[in-house]
C-alpha cells in the first residue's frame, strides 16, 4: 500500500497533485488489488499457490486450464515434469508440492519446468471428460490431429526444445494393483539411467501413439513413471525422491546400468474391449464377465490356460489385442474353452483395472514379455 508514496518521493514537486491521486488510484486498482486477491482472496498464491497446499480439485480456481510453469535453478537446462495429463492421477502434483516445500528458500539445483494438464477433469476426479481427448494421446506423433490440444502439445514441446531441456518425466498413477515402474521408448543408456533412478522395473513400449514420453524422447532422455494408485502417501514420497534425484543430476553417467539392477519388459499388445461388447465384473449379466480379482494378475507370469472370465454365447470377439504394428492379434493371446476366456500363450499383463469407465476410455490392460538386457 505504501508503494505509491515511495514512488511519489521520486517525482515530488515535478508533477501536479491531481496526477498523484490518479496514479495512486490506478496502482491500487491494477496492481495491489489483484495481488492481494492472489494471496488472501483464494487466488493462485493462496495457501502457497499451485505448489503449496492446493488440492487437485481446487486447481481450476487458480488456473484457467493446462499451464506450463518455469522455475529458475542453478543449471539452466530444465528438468521437464508433466503432471495431471489424466485428471484422476494426482501423485505427480503432490510429489512436486512435497519437493518444493522441502526446498523452500533454496535455489533449485536445476531449472524446473512443469506442465499441469487436465485441470477441468481433475476438478471432477475423472481421468478425462467424455468430450475431451486423452491428454496423453495428443502429443506430436499421434495418429490423430486437428484439435486444439494437438496444437497445445506441439507448443509445449517447442518451448521445451528452445530451453534445451535436460530430461523429461511424466508422472502417472493407475487404478489396478501394480508395482512402481518406469516406461521408456528406447533402451539407450541415458533413458535407462533415468528410469532406474525410479525403479528396477522398466517397460519398453512403442504404442500407444501420441504419448508425452515419445514426443519428448526426440529432445532428451524421457520416462513415464507409474506410481501405483492415487492417494497413496508412499507413492507420493517415492515420486518426490525421484524428482529430487533427477533435479540434482549434473549429467547422465557414461557407464551402463548394471544388468543385475534392471528387469526389462516389452509391451507386445494392447487389450481392449470392443465397443459393441458389454462387460461387467463378477456374475452380472453381460457379453463378457471378467473375473473380479483380475488386477491381481498384474506383473505375474501367466501360463497358457489362465482364466480371464466368461463369454456369453453369441459373443464371437470378446477382446481385441493390437500389437505394436497396429495389427489385430487377439487370436494369438486369447481363446475360448467352452464359456471360459483363457490365455493361449505365456504372457504378463500390466495395468489390469477394475474401473469400467477407464477400460472404456483407455484399455483393459497391456500384455508384456520379458526381454534380455541389451549389450552396451
Amino acid at each position: 500500500i505504501i508503494t505509491p508514496a515511495l514512488i511519489v518521493g521520486a517525482y515530488v514537486e515535478r508533477i501536479g497533485f491531481g496526477f498523484v491521486l490518479v496514479f495512486s488510484a490506478l496502482w491500487m486498482l491494477v496492481v495491489y488489488a489483484p495481488v492481494a486477491h492472489w494471496i488472501w482472496g483464494g487466488g493462485m498464491l493462496s495457501n502457497g499457490g499451485i505448489f503449496g497446499e492446493t488440492g487437485v480439485r481446487d486447481l481450476h480456481r487458480l488456473l484457467p486450464g493446462p499451464t506450463l510453469v518455469h522455475l529458475p535453478g542453478r543449471r539452466e537446462e530444465p528438468l521437464f515434469v508433466c503432471v495431471l495429463l489424466h485428471g484422476n492421477e494426482d501423485t505427480g502434483l503432490k510429489a512436486l508440492q512435497l519437493l518444493l516445500r522441502r526446498m523452500a528458500g533454496q535455489e533449485l539445483p536445476r531449472a524446473l519446468s512443469v506442465f499441469i494438464g487436465n485441470v477441468q477433469a481433475a476438478a471432477a476426479g475423472l481421468r478425462r471428460f467424455d468430450h475431451q481427448p486423452d491428454y496423453n494421446r495428443v502429443w506430436p506423433g499421434a495418429d490423430t490431429d486437428g484439435l486444439p490440444e494437438h496444437a497445445m502439445m506441439r507448443e509445449v514441446v517447442a518451448a521445451m526444445g528452445a530451453r534445451r531441456v535436460f530430461a523429461s518425466i511424466d508422472v502417472h498413477n493407475n487404478t489396478g494393483l501394480n508395482p512402481h515402474y518406469a516406461c521408456v521408448t528406447t533402451l539407450a543408456q541415458p533413458f535407462l539411467q533415468l528410469a532406474t533412478l525410479f525403479s528396477r522395473i522398466v517397460v519398453l513400449f512403442r504404442r500407444p501413439l501420441g504419448v508425452q514420453a515419445t514426443a519428448m524422447a526426440a529432445l532428451c532422455p524421457a520416462v513415464t513413471v507409474e506410481c501405483g494408485k492415487p492417494g497413496n502417501t508412499a507413492g507420493e514420497e517415492h515420486a518426490a525422491q525421484f524428482l529430487e534425484a533427477a533435479l540434482r543430476l549434473d549429467h547422465f553417467p557414461a557407464h551402463p546400468v548394471p544388468a543385475h539392477d534392471v528387469d526389462i519388459y516389452h509391451t507386445v499388445g494392447t487389450v481392449k474391449v470392443p465397443g459393441e461388447v458389454s462387460f461387467r465384473f463378477g456374475e452380472h449379466a453381460a457379453d463378457l464377465r471378467l473375473d473380479p480379482d483380475l488386477d491381481h494378475m498384474n506383473f505375474r507370469d501367466l501360463p497358457p490356460g489362465t482364466r480371464f472370465g466368461q463369454v456369453a454365447n453369441g459373443c464371437a470377439t470378446p477382446l481385441h489385442v493390437w500389437n505394436e504394428d497396429g495389427a489385430q492379434v487377439a487370436d494369438l493371446y486369447f481363446g475360448r474353452r467352452g464359456e471360459e476366456l483363457q490365455t493361449l500363450r505365456p504372457v504378463m499383463p500390466a495395468m489390469l483395472t477394475l474401473d469400467e469407465r477407464i477400460i472404456r476410455q483407455d484399455c483393459l490392460c497391456y500384455l508384456m514379455e520379458r526381454i534380455a538386457y541389451p549389450s552396451p
